[in-house]
């Protein structure tokens, strides 16, 4: 960012609070640009003539971007997913290192192929088709009982061995377990009551699968694998803590499957030094009644004393059109506060456009009950008092491009409500919330979208700086341990840009 001289910029600001203006001042317009321009997310950072070579890079793809035929933000992601994958900028963004991913959820983080190709091919593994349509699973040592409204069990390594051709099977599975579709995805999701509830369905379906205790710490570990080859290093991950399941029947409880959270984290970071760990948001649905949100608070309570520098804190999760207010459940989740109990909130709030409603509220309450961040906030630009509030206290609204734009929020992706926010540096934070259901993975295809489609042609490397700092900055990590991150990410990103500046010894090799 080039500084305003001085005389100009007193100027700017004189005619911004008096409209003082004899004539139309070249110089002054110039410096009122500049201004603007410095207010947007990393529009005050400094850049070094490397990184100011490889902004201009930047800007030449984007230029591209914006002029091509089909613009890619502007259409749905399902059909716009191929065009991403071309784009030079997207390359370069994979390359780039994102920090931390922030929001995303516990069995919607790994690439469904994996799922079909890996999980299902697993010995004991039975599949029943339900009348929704839709299909479940589970392993088992002997043969399981009948699910109601299910059709009955069929053992999936033998119905392969009497198949010639098993890919259409394996192509049915994968419907069932994400969202992504090769067909009109506006004629297939004609409502958000259309693709909300095939979201649900798909993790029925998936739930299953990943939560067999041998499969459950792999998907983690795989999700943990994926997201760092996408150069993340560090994740904040919202888990229901099921009861994971043994071949036999028997389950665990909750703590046992945080504490595997945490032992297969910590065998992740022990080969990946690179990667600086992971926290997890404990969460529960927000359609539960007001005794079972009181329950799982007290738990939560429980958990973050047994886990005090994994458990990052609690959410409540499910759809906000259709689940219940925050307020609603004002008195559970005032327990901690009443028992000196200091249990930090990441409330899913205002992923909504029913403005007026009491779910419209939810971002007003959720800093009204000390939420740490805001997930999604699509309603935040609605509520100048709670975007006020939470740019004063320095609570980051959690952006999910991809997820708001599937599920209906928002089509074209220069019209999200993020973009004004970052005009002014409102405190934000990308991230993909459920990749694998909308065909996504990692970070890079949500960083891309806002990237080029919020940010539009005057968004620049210091605001993919700032947004990656950001990650790091808004994370659940204490003070020292945030600068200790950013300390090994700027080692990272100085390397990124050495390695990608267009006069530099790599780039040209």
């Amino acid at each position: 960012m080039v500084a305003l001289q001085r005389p100009l910029l007193a100027a700017a600001c004189l005619f911004l609070c008096c409209g003082v203006l004899s004539s139309p001042d070249p110089r002054l317009r110039e410096a009122l640009i500049q201004l603007e321009a410095s207010m947007q997310t990393g529009g005050r950072m400094v850049l070094t003539e490397a990184e100011q070579r490889l902004d201009a890079l930047l800007f030449e793809m984007k230029q591209e971007a914006v002029s091509a035929a089909i613009f890619p933000p502007a259409v749905h992601f399902f059909r716009a997913k191929r065009l991403i994958q071309t784009s030079p900028i997207f390359k370069l963004l994979q390359k780039m290192p994102k920090g931390g991913a922030l929001h995303v959820h516990d069995f919607s983080m790994v690439d469904v192929d994996w799922l079909v190709k890996n999980v299902t091919y697993r010995p004991n593994c039975y599949m029943c088709s339900t009348d929704d349509p839709s299909v479940r699973f589970i392993f088992s040592a002997q043969w399981p009982k009948p699910l109601a409204r299910c059709s009955p069990w069929v053992l999936l390594e033998n119905l392969r061995t009497k198949l010639v051709n098993t890919t259409d099977l394996d192509n049915s599975i994968r419907t069932n377990l994400t969202l992504f579709t090769d067909e009109d995805p506006e004629a297939a999701f004609p409502s958000q009551a259309a693709v909300w509830g095939r979201f649900e369905q798909a993790f029925l379906a998936v739930w299953g699968l990943v939560t067999y205790a041998p499969v459950f710490r792999d998907y983690y570990y795989q999700g943990l694998t994926q997201f760092h080859a996408d150069n993340v290093m560090y994740l904040e991950l919202r888990a229901l803590l099921p009861q994971v399941y043994e071949l036999d029947g028997s389950s665990h409880d909750r703590a046992w499957t945080l504490k595997t959270y945490q032992d297969v984290t910590e065998r992740f970071v022990s080969t990946h030094p690179d990667f600086f760990g992971a926290r997890i948001i404990v969460t529960n649905q927000r359609r539960a009644t007001r005794s079972a949100v009181a329950a799982a608070v007290e738990e939560a309570m429980q958990l973050k004393k047994d886990f005090p520098d994994f458990m990052a804190g609690f959410d409540l999760v499910g759809q906000e059109d259709r689940g219940r207010p925050l307020w609603y459940f004002r008195d559970a989740l005032s327990l901690p506060a009443e028992k000196g109990v200091a249990l930090p909130y990441f409330f899913h709030a205002g992923e909504t456009d029913l403005e007026g409603t009491d779910v419209d509220q939810n971002v007003l309450d959720a800093l009204l009950l000390n939420t740490s961040r805001i997930g999604h906030g699509f309603a935040l630009v609605r509520h100048p008092v709670a975007k006020d509030l939470s740019r004063k206290r320095g609570v980051a609204v959690e952006v999910c491009p991809i997820s708001n734009q599937v599920l209906k929020l928002v089509k074209d992706l220069r019209n999200h409500p993020a973009a004004a926010l970052m005009l002014e540096n409102h405190p934000v934070v990308v991230s993909s919330d459920d990749p694998a259901m909308f065909g996504a993975s990692g970070l890079s295809y949500d960083f891309y979208e806002a990237f080029v489609g919020f940010g539009g042609i005057k968004s620049h490397l210091g605001s993919l700086k700032q947004l990656a700092m950001n990650s790091l900055r808004y994370s659940a990590l204490p003070p020292q341990q945030q600068e200790e991150a950013l300390v090994l990410w700027q080692r990272r990103w100085n390397q990124f840009v050495t390695e990608n500046d267009p006069n530099g010894t790599f780039f040209r090799h």
